[in-house]
């Protein structure tokens, strides 16, 4: 009776508070490594809003959880972030960090969110630079609708983020990763 009470407590607890991912690619590094683990507040945005620098665990939208070009919903110029995320969302997860929320205006310079015309550098975070590849330079400026967060990998030249696929809806945000429990040498929070 006492494990089973148990066990459901657990499952409880996952199902609704705190729920364990394990980081499936370098697209957060140095903040997150492969296969680190880390924990997730799942409720937090039920009493909170997300706030740019938080790392969300989130659903992508379909298109995006397979690396697909067309994983924008608006045709873009090449020179601006897309604008327009495609309305389905994927059932796979990813890991980001958010740079930019409803009414803000975002452009990238060098893998830099430009937000409300302001370069956002890292505050509190490293970032690894973007150099000159696809998406590190995006400079005509998109505005995030309302309801909605712009995210961006810590990883800048190897993430498949915001910049390609659009802003998100807060309500695919599963919730806020608050800390890591493995590797050991990496315990501690985010």
């Amino acid at each position: 009776m006492i494990v089973a009470l148990a066990l459901g407590l657990a499952l409880l607890i996952q199902a609704f508070t705190i729920k364990p991912y394990q980081i499936p690619s370098g697209s957060m590094e140095p903040t997150l490594d492969i296969k680190q683990r880390i924990l997730v507040n799942r409720f937090i945005f039920h009493f909170t809003s997300p706030e740019p620098g938080d790392v969300v665990v989130f659903h992508p939208p379909v298109g995006a959880d397979d690396g697909a070009p067309r994983a924008c919903a608006v045709p873009t110029n090449g020179g601006q972030p897309c604008p327009e995320a495609l309305p389905e969302q994927s059932k796979d997860t990813f890991v980001k960090r958010i740079v930019a929320g409803p009414g803000d205006t975002v452009s990238v310079r060098r893998g830099i969110p430009v937000v409300n015309g302001v370069p956002s550098p890292p505050d509190g975070y490293k970032i690894i630079p973007c150099g000159n590849g696809q998406g590190c330079n995006l400079p005509e400026e998109i505005t995030v609708p309302d309801g909605h967060y712009f995210m961006m990998g810590d990883n800048r030249g190897s993430s498949f983020d915001s910049r390609f696929w659009g802003p998100l809806p807060e309500d695919w945000l599963i919730g806020k990763a608050f800390g890591t429990y493995w590797p050991p040498n990496r315990i501690g929070g985010l």
